[in-house]
Parts: structure tokens; sequence; C-alpha cells
């Protein structure tokens, strides 16, 4: 429900004081694009490796053009993310560097740049999808949005554990001899490799529809060492009742996403036994729309227009959810699927997202 606006904020900003919101914006996407330049062609690591350098150093460590990356670097320090020394030589400074190289942050947002990217490559694509009310696969996006999405998500899926174990009948479940759980949608495969890794005696089976993301999963259950108690499985052709039942049943950041969500939270209900909880961590909007919005609205609403949302349309029969999936829709989403309802979980602060448990 939108609330009434007063007769001030109805009028809006002026000419001028929307003209100067352009043009942040603008300044905004040549930082975000600058960034996926900068990640994508090694710069950013190169500096934070070797130190400062001129840009005939940074080309010739990286194998790219002299002349582009002196344009960038004047850039990068003219916008105040790298510093610039009397010899000539820029650096890359440590809070920068956090947030643009190092993987294993809570900070790490390099991603998304390629995100965005990703969707901007698609611009006449997604024009059509919005005339004529198809889609624009994750398929389409390619391993630009793939990989960035695994590797945003990546860091707080480090702390998931921590989060289950203030939830004492989830962490019970979870650290139960034996136990066996599903991860719907996983994606990149993270979500189950750190929960593997933080209780020793589970089993995880991960499922999703998209054959290069089971492929990534796979290769990064190998290199993180458990890939014996991990196994990934394409979701349409060898699905959740093929594996059951299970202790628990999870799927992170991937509801909202989903053509026919419903469809899905009924497998996962079958395929867990009595008892056993059902969680589903997604966005944490609000409850109800409210115009304006804050900064968390905003960007949801971003990657709604861009990706989520014509990826879901991209599926026939779709119920095209869109990344702002509010409580009350995916309490609706639970109900028809034969749950009572659900409960938000006593998870706080966990990045941009919130944990539901469905309950029977």
């Amino acid at each position: 429900m939108s609330t009434s606006p007063s007769l001030s904020e109805a009028a809006g900003p002026s000419a001028d004081e929307f003209a100067e919101r352009m043009l942040a914006s603008a300044l905004g996407w040549v930082d975000i694009m600058s960034a996926y330049l900068g990640d994508r062609l090694g710069w950013y690591r190169s500096l934070r490796e070797a130190g400062p350098s001129t840009p005939g150093e940074l080309a010739a460590r990286t194998g790219t053009s002299p002349r582009y990356a002196r344009e960038w670097l004047e850039q990068q320090a003219v916008s105040g993310i790298l510093s610039l020394d009397s010899a000539g030589r820029y650096a890359l400074p440590p809070g920068p560097a956090e947030v643009l190289t190092d993987a294993a942050s809570l900070s790490y947002l390099a991603p998304l740049s390629r995100l965005f990217a990703a969707t901007g490559a698609q611009t006449a694509a997604l024009l059509e999808a919005y005339r004529t009310g198809g889609g624009v696969s994750w398929e389409q996006l390619g391993a630009d949005a793939r990989e960035a999405q695994a590797d945003l998500n990546r860091p707080w899926f480090g702390e998931l554990a921590g989060a289950f174990a203030t939830v004492p009948e989830l962490h019970a479940a979870l650290s139960r001899p034996g136990a066996r759980i599903a991860d719907v949608g996983m994606g990149g495969g993270w979500s189950s490799i750190e929960l593997a890794k933080a209780y020793p005696a589970l089993r995880v089976d991960g499922f999703d529809i998209d054959e290069p993301s089971i492929a990534l999963a796979r290769a990064n259950a190998i290199e993180a060492g458990v890939s014996d108690r991990v196994a990934f499985h394409n979701a349409d052709g060898d699905g959740l009742e093929r594996h059951g039942p299970f202790d628990a049943a999870f799927a992170f950041e991937c509801i909202h996403d989903m053509p026919r969500p419903v469809e899905v939270l009924k497998a996962m209900r079958l395929a867990v036994r009595d008892g056993g909880p059902v969680i589903v961590m997604d966005e944490a909007v609000a409850h109800e729309l409210v115009a304006p919005g804050d900064d968390l609205e905003r960007i949801m609403y971003g990657f709604s227009l861009f990706c989520c949302l014509p990826d879901g349309l991209s599926h026939e029969q779709s119920v095209g959810t869109g990344t702002v999936m509010r409580p009350g829709i995916l309490k609706r989403y639970a109900q028809d699927a034969g749950f009572a309802g659900l409960e938000i979980l006593p998870i706080e602060d966990f990045s941009f997202f919130r944990f539901y448990a469905l309950t029977r």
C-alpha cells in the first residue's frame, strides 16, 4: 500500500535538483563501469599486489594497452579511488582494495559491477522483453552475471553457521549425526559448501536448473575439499523427490527468481521429514510498498528491472515475482504450497537478507 504524499512531496524536486540527481547517477554509473574494467582486466589486483605503479608498469604486468591504462588510472585518481604521488605512480588504498579485491570480505562489491555490466550488454533484448512481455534469461546474461551472483553471496554464506547457531532448533537439525539437507537453487554452490565445512557430519544435495552453475558448483566443492559430502543435481531432470527424504531444506536468495515458486516450495515440503525445517532466505525488503523508499528498496528494484524479473519471465507460465518479494507474497506462496504460513527468524544484520521458516 502506498502512503499519501503531502502537497510538497507530491510536487517533487525542482528541475535543478533533479538534474543534479541525474548527474550524480551518471557519475555512479561511471564508477560501476570503470570498476568493471579494473576488475576484469586485473588492474586492481595488480595494484594491490605490486604497489604503486606507473601506467606503463601496470600495462606491462597485465598485458593491456598502456594508453588505456593511463586513461583509466587518471580517471580513478580523479574520482578519489586511487591515490597519485609526485612521481606519477598510482596506488590502491586499503579501503578500496578490500571492497574491490578481497573476495572473502563482507565488504566485497567488485562483482556488483560485473552483474550490471552483464545486464547492460543485453539492453536491446531487455527493451524487446519490456515491449512484448518476454524475458532475458540467466543464460543470456552469461558468465559475468552468473559468477557475480555467486561471488557477491560467497562471503555472507560463510556467516551462515554463525547465524544458524542462534536458532537452536535449526542448529540441532544441522548438527544431527548423518543429517542430510537440500539446498535448492544453489547457484555457484557456496551455501552448500560453507554449511558442509561448518558441520562436518552433514551431507548436502544442491539443486539448480542452470547447467553452467552446476558445473561451477561442482568445481568449487572439489577445490574446497567437500565433494565427498556435497553433490549437485539438475533440478529439472533429477528433482528433490529422487534424493529425499531430507532433514531440512533451504532456498537461499532464489525463490523470487523462480517462475513457479509454489511448485518448488511444495517439492521442498514433501522432500523434508515431518518436523524438519524448511528455510527461505530472501531480500529484506519492506513489508509494504512505500514511496519514496529507502536505498535498499531502490537497489532491489534495480536488480528486478534488469535481471531477476526478466529472467523469471523468460520461462513459460511464470508468476513473474521479481526481486522485491515482500513477506506477504512469500506467505501466499507458502500457503498455496501446503504450508500453514511462515515465521521470520531472529537473524539480524545479515547483509540485505531476511530468513523465513515455513511452518506446517
